[in-house]
């Protein structure tokens, strides 16, 4: 990211003093542990370090007070959830901060995991870690969803309901890709039926959320949406990761149909063509994530 230019135009400025004194503050237990901001965090949060078993995440995005944090708490439960099922590490919620010293939101303390993020391509050509994807994704989609159901208007739903965003994005991409093929593709993805009922997913397999070492996935990140989708919605990961043989590996552990496949595609699709454009300037990881996403997409057809 540049210096100085924010990642969305609602960002709230959190600085290293700022959390440095809001955990003083609120938790005298951690004033001694050492703090550090990660290189551009996420696009959702500013997240540091602190001291070797605990991470910070702070909201970027200025909103409601009272209703931020009752969406940390929900976040929070769902992570514990998900950590109780996972294949592999998944943060465990420790604590919610309160707004203080100038920080509009509430905030929020989680436990740190080992591993290196992945890129795009770290592990595109390994069997092994699409094996990995395809058991973490198994093990959610098992875990009973005790009723739940998919509601509101983002990824998880009806793939029509995106048209109007996929359509700003690629009028906005006229300078990234190849927007005619792009289109093309997108009207023939967008109709494919829905076949199975709302499983538990993950909601966001992207590079940044997964953690590697030694080339193996080890650990998982931004579990707080965890809950029921279109099953398809976590195979963005065979896009996102993984190259044509991994791929392919990823899908028959799985044992995917077109029909699944195909909507997979679709979700990785409007995930990809928003990335590409909207952070083209602010963060490059996401920008390559949606780049090198699109053109496998184009070149699988």
């Amino acid at each position: 990211m540049r210096r100085g230019e924010q990642m969305h135009k609602d960002d709230v400025e959190v600085s290293d003093a700022l959390a440095r004194v809001l955990v003083d503050s609120q938790f005298p237990e951690y004033a001694g542990l050492a703090l550090r901001r990660l290189p551009i965090s996420g696009t959702v949060n500013v997240i540091f370090r602190l001291g070797p078993h605990l991470s910070l995440r702070f909201p970027r995005r200025a909103g409601d007070t009272n209703a931020t944090r009752a969406a940390l708490e929900r976040e929070a439960d769902r992570a514990a959830e998900f950590a109780d099922v996972a294949t592999v590490d998944a943060p465990r919620p420790v604590s919610i901060g309160a707004p203080a010293h100038g920080y509009p939101m509430a905030w929020s303390i989680q436990t740190w995991l080992r591993g290196a993020t992945a890129s795009p391509t770290d592990a595109a050509d390994s069997a092994e870690f699409a094996c990995d994807l395809a058991a973490l994704v198994s093990a959610l989609r098992a875990t009973p969803t005790r009723g739940r159901r998919f509601t509101g208007g983002g990824r998880g739903g009806d793939l029509r309901s995106h048209d109007d965003w996929v359509e700003r994005c690629l009028s906005r991409s006229q300078h990234l890709v190849d927007v005619t093929a792009l289109r093309r593709l997108w009207h023939r993805l967008r109709t494919t039926p829905r076949e199975r009922p709302d499983l538990m997913t993950h909601g966001d397999l992207i590079p940044g959320n997964m953690l590697l070492a030694d080339g193996r996935l080890v650990g998982v990140l931004d579990t707080g949406g965890f809950g029921p989708a279109d099953p398809a919605l976590d195979l963005v990961a065979a896009w996102h990761l993984l190259g044509d043989d991994a791929r392919e590996a990823f899908r028959a552990a799985l044992d995917c149909d077109d029909t699944e496949w195909n909507r997979g595609k679709a979700w990785a699709f409007e995930q990809a063509i928003g990335a590409a454009w909207y952070y083209q300037n602010t963060n490059p990881d996401m920008h390559e994530m949606g780049m090198t996403t699109l053109s496998r997409l184009l070149e699988s057809e």
